[in-house]
């Protein structure tokens, strides 16, 4: 029953965020914005990715990438971006660091560079639609409001990508649409983070997350620290998932479930309760039939309308029918975050202490 209450919230959720992301009236003064791009290794589709920034129709702004290899593969496609987009400022930096999280030292060396009173950092793989950079920034015009960030969708080549693209659509997603509606507000993704260049300074700079794997939440949490709102764009970015296999997939989730685990473990335990299709398959065997039907049947219509009327996933009409499945996965998944502190993250091993503090290479 609490599974099934758990999805009714984000049915409820869905037309709160659908209300509240209703455009606005009224033009907004953009502030010249800098794109803060860590690269490390060639992505899926990564010159279509860095392409769709270098199209946007903003008033001012640069990209700025960098690596740490110079031999990266992905050096050739920011070499071919400055040339089919010599009009726009697109600079690339190699960056040695020794800090603990490697992505946070090559930002903290882009924003030394950053011209502008506006960052935006997300990941190398992420695909974006006109008019996003107009969208992501224009909240900042609240001075309440500290940083800005986005839902995002997945595309997967293979059927284990498939799934974990399915996983984001239909768990992942509603999870943040029911945190919000529950006040739980202080948490940034990845996939977009917007946020003012003197907010930055003031909680420190990047050297205050270097220490951290989950990089985007701690980033979302200082700022709110100091007083500022996270708000969300009512925009979706969409990333690439290659074609992984099983073993890839669960060890990109075993990262996911374990850094979260150590960040907020009140939130992963208190998670159980959410695994509706474990849950119903119980109820099922304790012959509940009306309670575990209740929960299946709210978890696959939460889920597919979050996936189809938030995130637009074009993938939902055929796959919709793994959901089960694909939650039977997460629940082994979940199982196996709460073992063990050791994480494979950019071709390191590294062993994770309280709050997702990086202790060493294991």
């Amino acid at each position: 029953m609490a599974a099934a209450a758990y999805y009714l919230l984000a049915l409820a959720a869905i037309f709160k965020w659908r209300a509240a992301s209703r455009p606005r009236p009224g033009a907004t003064a953009l502030q010249p914005l800098s794109i803060l791009k860590p690269v490390h290794g060639r992505d899926p589709k990564f010159y279509e990715a860095i392409r769709s920034h270098a199209l946007q129709d903003y008033p001012e702004f640069e990209i700025l990438f960098g690596l740490s290899d110079p031999n990266d593969l992905a050096a050739a496609d920011i070499a071919r971006l400055q040339a089919e987009f010599p009009r726009v400022p697109i600079s690339a930096f190699v960056v040695c660091t020794k800090a603990p999280n490697a992505k946070v030292g090559v930002l903290s060396e882009l924003a030394r560079h950053a011209r502008h009173p506006l960052l935006l950092v997300n990941d190398s793989d992420i695909v974006v639609e006109p008019g996003y950079l107009r969208a992501v920034a224009a909240p900042l015009a609240d001075p309440k409001i500290g940083l800005v960030t986005c839902l995002y969708r997945a595309e997967g080549d293979s059927w284990p990508s498939r799934a974990e693209a399915l996983g984001i659509a239909t768990e992942f997603a509603p999870s943040v649409l029911v945190a919000r509606l529950l006040g739980v507000a202080e948490f940034a993704l990845g996939s977009t983070m917007v946020f003012r260049a003197a907010a930055l300074a003031e909680l420190g700079g990047f050297d205050t997350i270097a220490p951290y794997i989950a990089d985007d939440y701690q980033l979302g949490v200082h700022i709110n620290r100091l007083g500022y709102r996270i708000e969300f764009a009512p925009v979706v970015v969409e990333t690439r998932l290659g074609g992984g296999t099983w073993g890839d997939i669960w060890r990109h989730q075993l990262r996911w479930s374990r850094t979260i685990r150590v960040s907020r473990p009140g939130g992963y335990y208190g998670y159980v309760v959410t695994h509706a299709t474990l849950w119903s398959l119980a109820a099922f065997a304790a012959g509940q039939w009306r309670a575990g039907l209740a929960a299946m049947l709210l978890r696959m219509l939460a889920g597919i309308a979050v996936a189809g009327a938030i995130l637009r996933y074009r993938r939902i009409a055929t796959d919709w029918w793994m959901i089960p499945l694909r939650d039977l996965f997460g629940f082994a998944v979940w199982l196996g975050g709460i073992f063990g502190s050791e994480v494979t993250w950019r071709d390191q091993k590294l062993r994770l202490e309280r709050h997702g503090r990086i202790c060493r290479p294991g």
